[in-house]
């Protein structure tokens, strides 16, 4: 029953969260710093993200996916040759797919 009461209290929040945007003053969004924010908060989550996934913690030490870690280089590498995003996805999860396929 606590898994359900999480849920349910986790979509109120973000249910709350967009409402919060949607009836946000303009002059607000509109405040330099207000702007910055929205610009940036995004980039740290999708890193925080990245960084949950491709290390493992097991216990008080990290441990490396050697797979993940192989599939974070390729999307590095795909960014750098400006692939679309959808194609340095796909290219990440090739790579760690391959990689686990082939038993490591």
């Amino acid at each position: 029953m606590n898994v359900w009461i999480a849920v349910i209290v986790t979509g109120l929040g973000c249910y709350a969260l967009k409402f919060g945007g949607l009836v946000m003053p303009q002059r607000i969004l509109d405040d330099p710093r207000v702007r910055r924010f929205t610009e940036l908060v995004p980039v740290a989550l999708l890193t925080a993200l990245i960084a949950v996934q491709t290390l493992a913690a097991d216990g008080p030490s990290l441990e490396l996916d050697a797979p993940r870690l192989a599939g974070l280089g390729a999307a590095v590498g795909a960014l750098l040759l400006r692939a679309p995003f959808l194609v340095v996805l796909a290219v990440a999860a090739a790579v760690a797919a391959g990689l686990r396929l082939a038993g490591l």
